[in-house]
């Protein structure tokens, strides 16, 4: 099955939940009315859409319908889905440069698939012929540093790893200078998934970044946080504290296939104006991939 495939797949509770319970409201009014609209709004918040980014949509498909005159419900709904493909905007590749690292650092909190991600974008870089190295920067917990270790494994790539309760920069020194003698294209940093506060999480991640400035400054730089998105309105929640404390350039969305709450991806970039970079529709490694809009548009709206 390829990655379409399996993200149709990955997307049918979304698509039962959500698109098919739209259908079947445009398709049981006869014209457009507010009785229409307040159950359209119904559906998108329990799609988890969002109340902001719903009444977004709202407003913006009773500007069309007043404008151009729409009593039939069947064009409304093409209005619709035209907004809301529009909310989801284009991906973003990761950012590269011919000649230059790209340095992946990559943020989230513990339970949300962080460091199988991180494998998994291992996986996918390697596909493009890319060196890989990781570094084992999580290193408030053995088990995520043996984790990432047992995945590097299963990838093909190096690992740069010290003991539990080591300074995270130091691991990051090192991988850094590993990465360098490997000649890498990409060095994947995992970081800690539980600090106890903000500040806490803004002082790591400043020294980590002195580290690579200082080591690689050349390099092209990506700061990705990882989402779970069956957690649905959380993860836009837990998205806005960590853009408070990190300059996030894009985000993963992991267990797409495990949730009815797919409507997160319309609003998420709408809210946070940060890219989804990488979607996850499964456990296997190959089933995270590079976020392609027009391929998600399709496999949610046609």
């Amino acid at each position: 099955m390829g990655f379409f495939d399996k993200l149709k797949a990955g997307l049918a509770k979304t698509k039962d939940a959500f698109v098919e319970r739209i259908n079947d409201l445009f398709r049981a009014f006869v014209e457009v009315d507010e009785d229409m609209m307040d159950e359209l709004e119904e559906i998108l918040i329990t799609a988890d859409v969002g109340v902001e980014a719903t009444e977004m949509i709202l407003d913006e498909l009773r500007d069309r319908i007043a404008v151009n005159y729409i009593t039939d419900p069947r064009v409304a709904r093409e209005e619709l889905f035209a907004i809301m493909r529009s909310m989801i905007g284009e991906g973003a590749p990761i950012a590269e440069e011919k000649g230059k690292m790209t340095v992946i650092l990559v943020i989230g909190v513990n339970g949300v698939g962080k460091t199988t991600s991180i494998a998994k974008i291992a996986n996918v870089m390697k596909k493009k012929r890319k060196k890989v190295v990781l570094a084992a920067a999580d290193t408030f917990r053995a088990a995520a540093i043996d984790q990432l270790e047992v995945w590097a494994d299963r990838v093909g790539v190096e690992i740069i790893r010290h003991t539990e309760g080591s300074d995270p920069a130091a691991v990051v020194f090192d991988a850094a200078a590993a990465a360098k003698k490997r000649e890498a294209d990409v060095l994947i940093i995992d970081t800690a998934g539980r600090l106890h506060n903000k500040k806490n999480l803004m002082a790591e991640l400043a020294k980590i970044n002195r580290v690579i400035e200082r080591e690689l400054p050349d390099a092209v730089r990506e700061t990705l946080l990882v989402l779970d998105a069956t957690t649905g309105q959380n993860a836009l929640i837990q998205a806005k504290e960590f853009k408070n404390a990190a300059e996030i350039t894009g985000l993963v969305l992991t267990k797409l296939d495990g949730t009815a709450k797919g409507g997160i991806v319309i609003s998420i970039k709408q809210m946070l104006g940060i890219p989804v970079k990488f979607i996850g529709v499964g456990e296997k490694m190959d089933d995270l991939e590079e976020f392609d809009a027009r391929d998600f548009v399709s496999a949610l709206f046609e």
